[in-house]
């Protein structure tokens, strides 16, 4: 099959599967936010959020090991998967060890112990489905991939209503819904994959596992420097401030995760193709023209983003989480430039290289932090999304430029500029004038700009995807 109609496939495929999910998580916020007050939200949030940070640390960030090394076709998919699920249950024992002092962790009265049995049922479950999804779709599993995406989003549905409605179980039933719906995948991709076959009781090399732990182990500062970029502002938030700012601040950071759904639907079916076409004749040119019609539909739809985010906060959330809209546009700023980050992340994958990742990852870490410590207590929660924004941009500048070290991606630096430039005035207009025909207008006029800039690659996007279909609706007939 041709390189782009293979990918085309994957991303309708990865689509159907995941787009219903990200969907749902906007669909609730309204329900949400109507059990939850906005203190309840923020420490629910961060209970999450803690357990999302501590899942690649506790198991050493294998699930992106299996999918890495289930993907090479001359290799033991048992033996991976054996690999994954040892350093899984291995990792928790430990992890058990740790749990007196993670229960003592209390911020400005956001105290974990409160909830230290939820956490570590969170970082149990979900730290398996996350290596029974990975598996599977480094095996080439794609389609179970996306049936699991939908069953995902019935559960979690289900769960939320039943926990946060009749029950009113509150903080405790939003944590719970999840890991219920988590356990459902677990058992939904064991069971239709017959993932128990892949499980050896003996005979699993030592250095396959530590083949996969060296790929492995340098993602985990990674994917905690991530962490802090996206998600420690809430902490400082709520010690700055308090969980109730935070419970706002959360609010606005679900709208960009329009963006991120429309990435990371693209991201899961490009990283397959990224390892299948690299070092192949053609595979800067492949790998370019990809980048430029992906970064065009990124800021393609973050512009847009921009203009209705006051009335998707209307529509999302409850009246008493209004106010949130005002962070919403810099942190879509700054979640458009973390999905052009994402993408390089292919080329140290495809390579199996991980250290330079971690680098470019400290670097936006790092700046992140910095100014969320000097804007947050000067401007609040402001600050936080300006800080988010900015870091992003360093992590961007500095992958850019060390993954030409592996593979001469050619980006055109002018019209990122322009491109960054039009979100940002985007929003300069939206928090200078709040409301009003003027700044419709202006806001109108500033969209149209972007998308004539991207209209040609968005146009091939739309033609590739279109091409597949009307092929594909031909062999039906």
């Amino acid at each position: 099959m041709d390189k782009y109609k293979k990918l085309a496939t994957n991303t309708i495929i990865f689509a159907i599967g995941t787009f219903s999910s990200k969907v749902l998580s906007f669909l609730l916020m309204p329900y949400v936010t109507r059990m939850l007050v906005t203190g309840d939200y923020g420490t629910a949030d961060l209970v999450q959020q803690t357990a999302n940070v501590l899942i690649p640390i506790v198991f050493l960030q294998i699930n992106s090991a299996a999918l890495r090394f289930a993907l090479d076709k001359d290799s033991d998919k048992a033996e991976v998967f054996t690999v994954g699920v040892r350093t899984t249950l291995r990792g928790f024992v430990v992890f058990l060890l740790l749990a007196y002092p993670i229960s003592l962790i209390n911020i400005n009265g956001f105290k974990i112990k409160d909830y230290i049995v939820l956490l570590y049922a969170f970082v149990l479950v979900s730290g398996f489905r996350q290596l029974c999804q990975q598996f599977v779709r480094g095996c080439g599993r794609v389609k179970t991939f996306a049936v699991d995406g939908i069953l995902a989003t019935g559960t979690t549905l289900l769960f939320n209503l039943l926990f946060l409605g009749p029950l009113k179980w509150g903080v405790n039933g939003y944590i719970l819904a999840i890991i219920a719906s988590d356990l459902c995948s677990v058992l939904f991709l064991t069971v239709s994959c017959k993932l128990w076959k892949n499980i050896k009781l003996k005979g699993v090399r030592k250095s396959a596992t530590m083949e996969m732990l060296r790929y492995s182990i340098p993602m985990m500062p990674s994917i905690i420097l991530w962490w802090i970029i996206n998600v420690s502002d809430r902490y400082m938030v709520t010690g700055f401030i308090g969980t109730a700012e935070t419970g706002l601040y959360t609010a606005a950071s679900k709208i960009p995760n329009f963006v991120v759904m429309f990435s990371s639907i693209f991201i899961d079916a490009w990283q397959l193709s990224a390892v299948d076409e690299y070092n192949n004749d053609g595979t800067e040119d492949f790998f370019t023209k990809v980048f430029r019609v992906y970064s065009g539909g990124i800021f393609a739809v973050s512009a847009g983003l921009i203009v209705f985010c006051q009335l998707l906060t209307k529509i999302l959330v409850a009246p008493s989480y209004y106010d949130s809209w005002q962070y919403v546009p810099i942190l879509i700023m700054g979640t458009a430039i973390s999905c052009h980050v994402n993408f390089l992340a292919s080329v140290y994958m495809a390579e199996k290289k991980n250290v330079m990742a971690m680098v470019t990852a400290f670097a936006g870490a790092a700046t992140n932090v910095a100014l969320n410590l000097l804007l947050i207590p000067s401007i609040g929660a402001i600050g936080a999304a300006i800080a988010t924004a900015i870091s992003f941009i360093v992590a961007f500048v500095a992958r850019g430029i060390d993954a030409r070290r592996f593979l001469h991606i050619h980006y055109n630096t002018p019209l990122i500029l322009l491109e960054m430039a039009l979100l940002a005035a985007q929003s300069g207009v939206l928090l200078y004038f709040r409301s009003g025909v003027l700044m419709y207008a202006i806001e109108g006029v500033l969209l149209l700009v972007m998308l004539g800039v991207n209209f040609k690659p968005v146009m091939e996007l739309v033609h590739l995807l279109l091409d597949k279909f009307l092929k594909r609706g031909k062999k039906t007939e």
